[in-house]
Formats: C-alpha cells, structure tokens, sequence
C-alpha cells in the first residue's frame, strides 16, 4: 500500500511547534479528516481540541509525552501520559531518556518505558516509543529497541524532529530487524516527499510522522523538518 491514496492511511499528520494556536490545531484536523490520516499528532494542551474536532471521522488523537527532550522523571512522563488518555488521546508519542541509551543502561530504558506503558495500556490507548536515533550509536539504537520490546511498546519511533537529524530508510530497517515483525515502527522527522514515504515503508515503517502529509499524499515536496 505504497500507492498515493494508499499512503495516506500511514500518515500521522503532525503539529508540535510551540507556537501553535487553537485555529492551526483546527486547521490541522480538518485536513487529517479530509485527506483520512491516521493521525493528528499534537502536545498534550491540545487534545480534548483535536478530539473534539475529530469526532466521527475516524481518524485517531495522538499526543506526545516527555517531548522533545525525554528528560523528566518516568513518573512524571506517565502522570503526563495518564492525562492525555483521559482528555481523549488514542496514542502516546514518548521520548525516552536518552542518557540513559547513551550509557548503554537497558535496565533505566525499561523502567522509564513501563512507567508509560502501564499508564496508557490501562486506558487502552498505544505507546510509541521516540528513541531519537540521530543521538544514539547504532548499538545504542537496538538498545533501546530491545528496551520497547521488553516494557510492551507498541511501536518504536525514530525522532522528535526537534534534535537535528531524521528518519533514515537504514534507521528503520535496523529497527526493523530489532523488534521483529509484531511491533510498529515510525518514521519522522525530514520525510518530506512521496518518495521518501515510500523508501520508509519499504525498509519496514508502519508509520510515517510528519508535517508534510498533504505534500506527501499528492506527491509534492514539503518544507518542513518534521
């Protein structure tokens, strides 16, 4: 389902800028609804909004938690979470710590991730985990990976968008290959293009974050980083 129409479906149609005012947030819901996204992806200020102004289209409320630094307390990212899920969200973007990736502690990941996860599956909504792969060695990226599995993510995520860098077709291959077949995995930041989307999906993404949905699903070029 590489296909134009088809790609639609993968898109989680994204709006994290700080600066984001309640008629961008609307405007970015009701292109979701008319170009059937997956998602509409915002910060968690904006929630019972895009649910509201999502109902009946079907298309899901998606809301990022630790972000975009993934360096507050896992308690604190699973407070966060806990109310995202109770304004209306369907899934949870998390940002992991990442110092503790960096030193190579499995162990801090899969505390921090259950935290989340526990928080979010009880409400029934999904957990994507944000490793941040342009901070991370690629030994340091299966790390982490193994770390989602074990805490029961849903999905793996490459980027906030926010830290330089972006998805690579390499990234989500190796991520890929880390979780098996049973997890999803999420491209962002930097896919731009129909082209891009498409190179994504085939090493593996199940997701496709960014900013630049309606550029993508008509196959022209956008401008923004996520």
């Amino acid at each position: 389902m590489s296909n134009q129409a088809g790609i639609a479906s993968y898109i989680d149609h994204t709006l994290l800028k700080p600066e984001a005012s309640e008629a961008d947030v609307l405007k970015v819901c009701a292109e979701a609804a008319e170009y059937n996204f997956k998602s509409v992806c915002v910060n968690p200020i904006w929630v019972k909004t895009v649910k509201k102004a999502l109902k009946g289209s079907g298309v899901l409320t998606c809301a990022v938690v630790g972000f975009p630094l993934g360096a507050t307390p896992s308690d604190v990212k699973a407070f966060e979470a806990r109310g995202a899920v109770l304004d209306g969200a369907d899934e949870i973007d998390m940002v992991i710590n990442i110092a503790s990736a960096r030193a190579n502690d499995k162990g801090a990941l899969v505390e921090d991730i259950t935290a989340v996860a526990e928080a979010v599956h009880t409400g029934e909504a999904i957990l994507k985990v944000i490793i941040e792969t342009s901070l991370l060695s690629d030994e340091q990226k299966v790390i982490a990976c193994e770390a989602a599995v074990e805490a029961g993510a849903d999905f793996v995520k490459t980027s906030t968008g926010f830290n330089g860098g972006g998805a690579t077709a390499e990234d989500v291959a190796l991520m890929r290959k880390t979780v098996g077949p049973e997890l999803g995995v999420k491209a962002s930041g930097g896919v731009r293009s129909l082209a891009d989307a498409q190179a994504m999906i085939a090493a593996g993404a199940t997701r496709i974050g960014a900013s630049s949905g309606i550029a993508i699903v008509k196959g022209e070029q956008g401008s923004s980083d996520y």
